[in-house]
């Protein structure tokens, strides 16, 4: 790429409106090293869309690389999609999205493809739901999922309503790419307009009626519709539709955390709106004290993730991260489906490679396929519309706090998940079980699994070559050990031909007794990840270890 500075005077003395061009050159008299981060790249359009800290600037989120996006998408499905042609459109709560689906929205309509836009934010999950109830080409969700404050993001769906794979993915990157200027952006209208059509509590009645169609155990539900479950959206879209869910489910004792109930893209009450993070729980944590509450439900701004904690045998309160409760569920909805009589060789689960291996082994006591994909939800959509009508998904996770159930959405979805937990803690109850305890009851029955995910924060353009260094090194020179251990097995995604599954940069340690470590970076934060798992009764002792020697 050109010299930053270069770039940089492109923009001042560009086509750009006059604020722009003032922060601009505030930016660059005022910070120097924010200016170069904010000009020294483009910002990558990858194989999911755009995530990046909002601001002016090629590397960042705003309206003109907003713009170029869609403009680039817009061509692709004008020169690759025959007959009618439109985008559904969604947006969180956080700052500017309503801005960047409107612009998405103008530049669609001008290029003369009709679009479907949300009348006000709404979650992910159901922005998938909705490209398949309106038939339409594709669709954009605006949101940084769990991204700390200063982000923004642009999630492209296709016709199936997955996010975007091969090869219509890196052909709509390749649309993207080719757009070099504003100017080739139609931000006005040109020639015929594809119109803007509003949608909302239509596709709502029609989403709530199916995910609650998935439900398995109403009669278990309705013995304990007093469950006291605490609920917060954590600022975002999720207080639109999980605590209804949950009420057209039968519970009755729905209690909120009003300050996060307020959609508010500033985040106020959290450093971070990530039910991964601790602290983003505490609130809700003490409301759930205040109020002697079983389960405590927490969703990200875009409701496709979701974090719950449960009583342990002395009644505190503690958390179950991802794997936990996506084996929990798979455990649940498996034997349901075996006591109901659906399960047949046709029908499988999916999980990703960083997921933990109990889910796998949960399948297998079952005899149930479980496949294993890449990271992120994408690859598991993309098992599902591969093996329409000759198989059907029954449910699927990651260690991340994804999980989806049956094939109405083609994303992870918090609602069904909310739906799931709070049926499963009914039908626990039945049984004179917590959640707490019926996940010790999988312990048990499977083996004690343990689970542990550390990241690293690097930011910046140093940031990036630092997490790009690890990588390498890694690569150059393989931990002969992990936790003592020697290792046996060494997994390079980049190689698929040693994987089945196409080249994604993570790297995987095994040792003989199965124990392993991931690192991968992360394809939407400057992170890098490190996920460890051990198994057997001194897996807390092994995870320390792994800790220890890779982290500290």
């Amino acid at each position: 790429m050109k010299d930053y500075n270069e770039v940089a005077k492109g923009w001042i003395e560009g086509n750009f409106d006059p604020e722009t061009k003032c922060k601009v050159i505030e930016l660059r008299n005022g910070d120097p090293k924010e200016f170069e981060d904010a000009f020294y790249r483009n910002l990558e359009f990858g194989t999911g869309g755009l995530r990046g800290i909002m601001g002016v600037g090629t590397n960042r989120m705003n309206k003109y690389t907003v713009g170029m996006a869609t403009q680039g998408l817009a061509n692709y499905i004008l020169r690759n999609v025959e007959g009618p042609k439109s985008v559904c459109i969604s947006y969180d709560s956080r700052n500017n999205s309503k801005l960047f689906a409107k612009i998405s929205a103008d530049v669609l309509s001008n290029n003369g493809i009709h679009v479907y836009l949300f009348d006000n934010i709404r979650p992910t999950p159901e922005l998938s739901y909705s490209i398949r109830a309106k038939g339409a080409t594709a669709g954009i969700m605006i949101t940084a999922s769990h991204n700390p404050k200063e982000y923004n993001g642009y999630k492209v769906f296709w016709s199936d309503g997955g996010q975007i794979t091969a090869p219509v993915d890196k052909d709509i990157v390749a649309e993207v790419n080719r757009i070099s200027d504003p100017d080739e952006v139609r931000f006005n209208p040109v020639g015929e307009i594809g119109g803007i059509e509003p949608m909302g509590a239509d596709i709502d009645e029609l989403y709530l009626r199916d995910i609650l169609s998935m439900t398995l155990s109403p009669e278990a539900v309705s013995r304990h519709t007093d469950l006291k479950i605490v609920y917060t959206p954590l600022h975002g879209c999720g207080v639109r539709l999980v605590p209804e869910a949950l009420r057209r489910l039968g519970m009755k004792n729905i209690i909120h955390v009003p300050a996060q109930d307020v959609s508010d893209g500033d985040f106020p009450t959290v450093v971070s709106p990530n039910p991964e993070e601790p602290a983003a729980m505490k609130m809700a944590i003490e409301r759930a004290e205040e109020v002697g509450a079983d389960l405590v439900m927490a969703t990200d701004p875009d409701a496709d993730r979701m974090g719950i904690a449960v009583r342990d045998n002395e009644g505190k309160i503690v958390q179950f991260n991802g794997n936990q409760t996506a084996s929990m569920l798979t455990y649940y909805i498996l034997t349901r489906w075996k006591e109901l009589g659906k399960l047949s060789p046709d029908k499988y689960c999916v999980k990703t490679i960083v997921t933990t291996d109990l889910i796998a082994d949960i399948c297998k006591s079952f005899g149930v396929k479980c496949y294993n994909v890449l990271t992120g939800f994408k690859y598991i959509a993309e098992i599902v519309k591969e093996h329409e009508g000759d198989g059907e998904f029954i449910c699927g996770g990651e260690e991340s706090y994804g999980f989806n159930v049956g094939q109405f959405v083609r994303d992870k979805c918090a609602q069904v998940t909310a739906l799931m937990v709070a049926e499963c803690a009914a039908w626990a109850a039945d049984q004179g079980l917590t959640l707490y305890q019926l996940m010790q009851k999988i312990y048990r029955e499977y083996g004690l699994y343990e689970e542990k995910m550390v990241y690293i924060v690097r930011k910046g353009k140093s940031g990036a070559e630092e997490i790009r260094k690890i990588m390498e090194d890694y690569r150059a020179a393989a931990p002969s050990e992990i936790a003592g251990k020697k290792v046996v097995k060494v997994i390079d995604y980049l190689k698929p031909e040693e994987t089945d599954l196409p080249k994604s940069n993570v790297l995987q340690f095994f040792d003989a007794e199965g124990d392993s470590v991931s690192v991968r970076p992360s394809g939407t934060e400057p992170k890098i990840k490190f996920y460890f798992e051990a198994k057997g009764d001194d897996a807390s002792r092994k995870i320390a270890a792994l800790v220890e020697q890779f982290i500290n």
